[in-house]
């Protein structure tokens, strides 16, 4: 596993020129097109099943909904792990799971439940894939191709959806939904191939892994303490939210507002996918022409306008037109989210960052799948729809107090300029808790740029592990300030320094041109020691120090 972009190379211009992009590329686009087969045989057996339409919307969410759960343990896991184990790993668990539900299609057993927990089953393998596949992208391609190579993502998902659904489509009419399930479970085999094929090189590693549960935490805390991240999150979750009423009414619109049957709901469904690979080809020039805020802005107000008209029309050809215009905004919007969280975060967390993302954009689409099946139930498919615009509106609205930053110049790759210290006590990696205070000599007219300097400074600590920061000013002499902060065992204290990156550099040098006094600054690392644990010292027990009579310390 990689920790870095491979090297720029002016010969690369696109990412397939890069085999294993390449061969991999193609693998997902068949298994793709399985899931979308898949897809439309779960919704059309649901409704042949005589489900509800909050049954029916459910389908998506059951998809969507274990990525909410389980992406940030799937994220811990592929920042830790080899990310090519975790892709085989997740490919096979969903090819068994197709396996199994083929076969009780196919033996009639099948009840609207039973159908739902395969589809959740089927999304719990997506949940572990994603985070590990997206964050391969990043190690296959250099950075400068990245946007392109995760744009060209889109563009194979969404020519898989421009063609699946509609062959899904007519895969069920012809054989029913048993064949479109097992259509699904071999388009898992290519895949599982070529990455059993792919053989990267093994990255050197100087420190052991994080446990899993330790991995999760240090992920959230550094989103939480990111706001390019933490603000680009918000806005995908909300964009979810709001978005997630096209493909989840998706076949209600074909069945109730168009008239149509299984083809038609295909046809919808290529509509929509061919729009989002438009979206996705044209994505690069569109980057070159505007900023990323305005390109998510315009894009959740083209689904906003593609959602009115699917509501208020009842003519096919017209309802296509939207939804294509519709795809475009949507591969736009999420294109866009996905490559700012790569360009926010540093490869160590990168995974987890994104798991994160997946999190509040899937967990939005689970909610509002749920929210709009309910409208539909009680107020009808064009009023979901129309609700559906407005939360799109309000989508681009946010941009105007929380716009998605451009972070495409920051560069987080690893400083790689702190050395392990000496120390001379005796200590292991384990040892701790480890205390370090460093002494700021800071002039009385430099006091307020200091303390800005500073709250950027805990900020930084705090995100890459630090605990217990604070700032104090030492009452005897004015000018010295001490910086103080705490971290479990020395292990944690070396990840915590390893972390700093490029983009941090300008607040180490705000202070350091700050400080006045002896440079560097001082630093003093020390251990906690609790002196009941000093060799050969006994401390007196409550019922010695109850009764004086008793006290080992009394003297005879």
């Amino acid at each position: 596993m990689a920790d870095a972009n491979p090297p720029e190379s002016p010969q690369i211009t696109s990412p397939f020129a890069v085999p294993v992009f390449r061969s991999v590329w193609l693998a997902s686009v068949a298994s793709n097109f399985g899931g979308l087969i898949q897809s439309v045989g779960a919704s059309w057996m649901m409704i042949s099943l005589g489900a509800t339409p909050q049954m029916i919307a459910l389908v998506s969410a059951s998809v969507t909904l274990p990525i909410m759960l389980l992406a940030l343990v799937a994220g811990a896991m592929a920042d830790n792990f080899d990310r090519r184990r975790v892709m085989l790993a997740a490919q096979g668990f969903m090819l068994v799971v197709s396996v199994a539900l083929s076969v009780c299609a196919y033996a009639g057993i099948l009840t609207p439940w039973l159908l739902l927990a395969f589809t959740f089953l089927i999304g719990c393998g997506t949940a572990f894939n994603g985070p590990a596949w997206q964050a391969s992208v990043g190690e296959m391609v250099p950075r400068s191709v990245l946007p392109t190579a995760v744009a060209y993502n889109s563009v194979g998902y969404n020519i898989a959806r421009s063609l699946g659904p509609a062959i899904g489509g007519a895969i069920v009419a012809a054989a029913g939904a048993v064949a479109a399930f097992a259509t699904n479970a071999l388009s898992y085999i290519g895949l599982i191939v070529v990455l059993l094929r792919w053989r990267p090189a093994p990255a050197p590693r100087s420190l052991p892994r994080e446990a899993l549960g330790v991995a999760m935490a240090a992920g959230v805390r550094y989103v939480l303490l990111s706001p390019n991240i933490l603000g680009v999150l918000i806005r995908a979750g909300v964009f979810g939210l709001a978005a997630s009423a096209m493909m989840a009414l998706m076949p209600l619109i074909a069945r109730d507002l168009v008239q149509g049957g299984p083809l038609t709901y295909g046809m919808l469904l290529g509509a929509f996918g061919i729009g989002a690979v438009a979206g996705a080809l044209l994505s690069r020039r569109l980057r070159e022409r505007f900023t990323t805020e305005r390109l998510v802005s315009g894009a959740s107000l083209a689904m906003a306008a593609g959602a009115a008209v699917c509501a208020l029309s009842g003519w096919l050809a017209l309802t296509m037109a939207s939804l294509a215009i519709s795809g475009a905004g949507w591969v736009l919007a999420l294109s866009s989210f996905n490559v700012s969280v790569q360009f926010a975060a540093p490869r160590w967390v990168v995974a987890r960052a994104l798991a994160l993302y997946q999190m509040f954009t899937f967990g939005g689409m689970a909610i509002g799948s749920w929210l709009y099946g309910w409208m539909t139930d009680h107020h009808g498919v064009a009023s979901a729809l129309l609700a559906a615009s407005a939360g799109l509106a309000v989508s681009a609205a946010l941009g105007l107090f929380l716009p998605v930053p451009k972070l495409e110049s920051i560069n987080l790759d690893p400083r790689g300029r702190w050395q392990e210290p000496q120390t001379a006590v005796p200590i292991e990696p384990r040892s701790g808790p480890i205390v370090v205070t460093i002494e700021y000599r800071i002039a009385p007219g430099d006091v307020r740029a200091f303390l800005e300097a500073m709250n950027e400074r805990r900020r930084i600590r705090l995100r890459d592990g630090a605990r217990g920061w604070s700032l104090m000013r030492d009452l005897g002499n004015s000018e010295l300030w001490v910086e103080r902060y705490h971290v479990s065992t020395w292990l944690d204290y070396v990840r915590h320094n390893t972390r700093r990156t490029h983009a941090d550099s300008a607040n180490s040098e705000a202070i350091a041109a700050l400080h006045q006094g002896p440079q560097p600054p001082v630093i003093h690392r020390m251990i906690e020691r609790q002196t009941g644990s000093l060799p050969g010292l006994r401390l007196p027990s409550a019922r010695e120090l109850a009764d004086p009579m008793t006290d080992p310390t009394r003297a005879a």
